[in-house]
This record gives structure tokens, C-alpha cells and sequence, in this order.
């Protein structure tokens, strides 16, 4: 059996992303930038189904429930010429929670609570922040979901999710895993234990 592709997109720049605030499960929507690079996005998606013979409608398109995550699928997909809706939304695709600590920059938390900073910053993998998650339940839910498709998927998510899948995959090693950029304006492109970036 083939391997399966997954086309993984994260959502657009939001205005919290630039202030370095942490979103997690907060609903927090595009700014301009980020709307352009949401058709930017679907403009390379189209091009590569075009480079590898497939059309749009080949696919299955899935987005984490996240309202910047709809809202970049919404804007590439017409980049595609398919409408902006008939998309599924996936709850196991949100973004990795934060718990108390959403809202904050980690400046903020170094002085409001440093030891429990220190403690993420010693093991990432494991920590969980207060009523949050960590990234090891974090890519535990990515695996369900990733063994629950039966085709090749455009999803839009997020740079959390991102990383738990490369972690679930095999891409990066479960510590590395947290620490890995993942753009905005660009398509990862995941099929079986391999990613490529396009941009």
C-alpha cells in the first residue's frame, strides 16, 4: 500500500504570533499578512498537484477547529478553484493548550513563574503548563489522527500540531521535536517518515 501524503499548512500570521504571545486554544483571528500567505499557500498547493498530475478534488481537506486555521483553509482553497467551504473540521487537530499560561509571552512567564518556565525549558517534550498540555499527549492525539486518514489530506493546523506529528512520524526525535520552526506561508509536505518544505 502507498504511502500516505499529508499537506500540512499552518495558519496565517496572527497578531498575537507577532507579539509572542502564547495562542493555544485561543480563538485569535489572521492579520493581513497572515491572509496573504493563507492564498499563498493555496497558490503552491495548486502548482504541486499541477507538477505531480492530481487534481484538487483528489483530495480530502480537514482543519483543526480553530478559527485562524479555518480561515487559512478558506483562503487557499479557492487558490485551488474549489469554494471556500466543504471542508471537514477535526477537533484533534487543535492547537497544543497552554492552559493559564495563553495570552502571555515567555518573557512574561519568566518573571511571573519562573520555576515552572525553567522546568519546560529542561524538557519540553514532557512539561505541561498549568491546565495545558505537553507535547507527548500533544503528538499522541496527532497519531490518532494521522492513523485515521485513508487518503491523501490537506490539512490546516497549526506549528504545535506540526511538531507532534514530525515526532509521531519519525521526523524529529520526541525532545527535538518541540524545538523545530515551522513557517507560516509554506506547505509541509509529510509522507511517511520523510518532510519537505515548500515555499
Amino acid at each position: 500500500m502507498p504511502l500516505l501524503t499529508v499537506y500540512f499548512i499552518r495558519h496565517g500570521q496572527t497578531e498575537w504570533n507577532v507579539a509572542g504571545r502564547l495562542q493555544g486554544r485561543r480563538d485569535v483571528p489572521l492579520n493581513a499578512r497572515g491572509r496573504a500567505q493563507a492564498a499563498r499557500c493555496g497558490a503552491i498547493l495548486r502548482d504541486l498537484f499541477a507538477q505531480n498530475g492530481r487534481n484538487s478534488t483528489d483530495f480530502r481537506y480537514v482543519s483543526s477547529p480553530l478559527g485562524r486555521a479555518c480561515e487559512t483553509m478558506a483562503l487557499a482553497r479557492p487558490e485551488l478553484g474549489l469554494p471556500a467551504e466543504g471542508y471537514e473540521v477535526d477537533q484533534r487537530l487543535a492547537e497544543i493548550s497552554f492552559g493559564e499560561w495563553e495570552g502571555f509571552t515567555i518573557a512574561q512567564l519568566h518573571e511571573r513563574d519562573p520555576q515552572r518556565i525553567a522546568q519546560r525549558e529542561h524538557d519540553k517534550w514532557n512539561f505541561v503548563p498549568p491546565g495545558g498540555e505537553s507535547y507527548k499527549l500533544l503528538s499522541a492525539r496527532m497519531g490518532r489522527w494521522y492513523a485515521s486518514l485513508e487518503c491523501d489530506t490537506v490539512t490546516t493546523a497549526h506549528g504545535g500540531t506540526a511538531r507532534g506529528l514530525m515526532a509521531y512520524l519519525g521526523i524529529a526525535k520526541p525532545a527535538a521535536a518541540p524545538l523545530v520552526d515551522v513557517a507560516q506561508g509554506v506547505v509541509y509536505v509529510f509522507q511517511g517518515d520523510r518532510m519537505t518544505r515548500y515555499a
